[in-house]
């Protein structure tokens, strides 16, 4: 995804589709470069979900019962995802910023202490949340869409809302197709934030791209209307088992530990 957003790439770095992009990457540059970045992602990805997840249904317990008490409330469910992103994205953007830039063709950076000391100290801890108000701008309508999405497929797949497997990883694949196809412009911008490309930064006069409509023109510039959807099949197949998983996984230990709470108070 990260290769594919790029606005001038590298004429080895050019490609068509994903398969086609993922064959060349682990060709010339090994099998494993495709995981590059992996590590830091794993880290960032723990704390960022854990407060995403129990912002998100405190919040939407609340917002329901004042809303639309003893019912769902699509609104309730937007709302609750909009907040829970602040938080998420918090502790994830320095490991996207990381991660996005050990990815780029021909990255400088072996190891992510090389690539966090190097971006410390050439341009500022700044750099780690230059795309902070970006990634919200994205984020914020991606999770209120993926949100809604779960939320509405889960009234018609699972009305009891009982644990099902296969309800929830269809839901949460769904969901995250969708938004992530609709916010595929806003992802270009964060990820030109994140990697300040080289080629592109030559069209830019102050010499560093800050903030989204400067990231937003510098799109426009380089490649017109369609540098917005760069990646975008890329970005679909990422986010529907990534959301798949992390619903269907969310939903099982939900399951467990509600399961656990219900047999102690049966016990007393």
């Amino acid at each position: 995804e990260t290769r594919m957003q790029s606005l001038r790439p590298e004429p080895a770095a050019r490609y068509r589709n994903v398969g086609g992009a993922l064959w060349r990457i682990a060709r010339t540059e090994g099998v494993w470069r495709p995981m590059r970045g992996m590590n830091i992602t794993a880290t960032g990805a723990g704390p960022a979900h854990a407060l995403y997840f129990a912002c998100y249904e405190k919040l939407k317990k609340t917002l329901s019962d004042v809303i639309h008490a003893g019912g769902n409330s699509h609104v309730a469910n937007g709302a609750a995802g909009c907040v829970a992103t602040l938080l998420h994205d918090a502790a994830m953007n320095p490991a996207e910023v990381v991660k996005q830039r050990m990815q780029m063709y021909n990255s400088p950076y072996q190891r992510v202490t090389d690539c966090v000391r190097a971006v410390w100290h050439n341009e500022g801890a700044g750099a780690f949340y230059r795309s902070y108000t970006t990634q919200l701008t994205m984020n914020i309508p991606f999770q209120a869409i993926h949100f809604m999405t779960y939320e509405f497929l889960q009234e018609q797949l699972n009305p009891h809302r009982q644990y099902n497997p296969g309800s929830h990883v269809v839901s949460g694949a769904c969901a995250g197709a969708v938004a992530a196809a609709a916010t595929t412009p806003l992802d270009v911008c964060k990820t030109l934030l994140n990697t300040q490309e080289s080629l592109a930064l030559s069209s830019n006069i102050s010499g560093h791209i800050t903030g989204m409509a400067n990231a937003f023109r510098t799109v426009y510039q380089v490649g017109g209307v369609t540098a917005y959807f760069r990646g975008v099949q890329a970005r679909v197949i990422y986010q529907m088992p990534s959301t798949a998983i992390a619903w269907s996984v969310y939903e099982f230990f939900k399951y467990i530990l509600t399961k656990r709470q219900e047999e102690r108070r049966a016990g007393k």
